[in-house]
């Protein structure tokens, strides 16, 4: 199934896109798309059930905004430099383990959203990412069938970087992780069962029409299981919690000086093979 929640910022409402592309209201069946909804099997099924029998009334996307496809996010976890295309451009050596920073729940907003460059910065740059969302508590998994049976579902993630603040401002990378707007959502939540192998999924991103990344999560070099697993051994995962596996190849740090940073008024442009398209204008704080 592929859920999103749509409407104005703070009053988005859950809805579902079927198989011809039409958009479906669920708000008679479920509050919102969250953590407590994707950890009930039960209530998924009223929604699989009513979709297949034609029960959801359509609603029109003509001029309605799509949110996040996730509300009340616990935690979204970041894996840094999960991609040997990726590491290899920015000259890193591959890690023995994975990298995890975070970035605050405040940070996700819609796939069509503004995206804000920060005040003073000059090191805006782009990232498309697979997202993970857990769908049962994880904690201390021993295997990547658990891990992968702990997933709810797939999506796009924007996880936009400010380079300066991340890299030469000291201390951690959160700085240049957690502005406002930094993490656009969606648009879709896809359901694990229509994304058989998460290790063969193709992810583009362009900037003013241009293309600038063109990979694949066959280049990940911590699988998406290996993440779940790993992170588990660390923090509880919880229904709703959010990972952001990582970038391929691509973004401006790891192009020739001078290098393309986003500016207010850059068009940036992302998609994931079956998982929906991004489209975000960047403007000044």
């Amino acid at each position: 199934m592929k859920l999103l929640r749509v409407g104005t910022a703070g009053a988005e409402r859950p809805a579902l896109l079927d198989a011809e592309g039409t958009l479906r209201d669920l708000s008679g069946i479920v509050p919102d798309i969250d953590g407590p909804l994707l950890a009930d099997t039960a209530a998924l099924g009223r929604i699989r059930a009513a979709a297949d029998a034609g029960d959801l009334p359509a609603l029109d996307a003509d001029g309605l905004r799509v949110g996040p496809p996730l509300a009340r996010i616990g935690k979204v976890v970041c894996i840094g430099l999960n991609y040997h295309d990726h590491a290899r451009e920015t000259g890193a050596e591959p890690p023995a383990e994975p990298v995890v920073f975070f970035k605050a729940a405040d940070t996700v907003v819609g796939p069509y959203d503004t995206v804000l460059v920060p005040r003073k910065s000059v090191k805006t740059d782009w990232e498309v990412e697979l997202a993970v969302v857990i769908g049962r508590t994880a904690r201390y998994l021993e295997s990547h069938e658990e891990a992968l049976a702990h997933v709810a579902g797939y999506a796009v993630a924007h996880d936009v970087s400010e380079r300066e603040f991340q890299i030469e401002r000291g201390g951690t990378w959160d700085k240049g992780k957690n502005c406002e707007t930094f993490n656009p959502l969606g648009p879709w939540l896809v359901t694990a069962d229509e994304v058989p192998d998460p290790q063969a999924l193709s992810l583009k991103l362009w900037v003013n029409g241009e293309l600038k990344q063109d990979g694949t999560t066959a280049e990940q070099i911590f699988s998406v299981a290996e993440v779940v697993r790993y992170v588990s051994q660390f923090m509880t995962l919880y229904p709703g919690d959010v990972i952001n596996t990582g970038t391929p190849a691509g973004v401006a740090l790891g192009q020739p000086e001078p290098k393309p940073f986003l500016r207010a008024g850059d068009v940036v442009e992302l998609e994931i093979a079956g998982l929906g398209r991004q489209r975000q204008e960047f403007k000044d704080a």
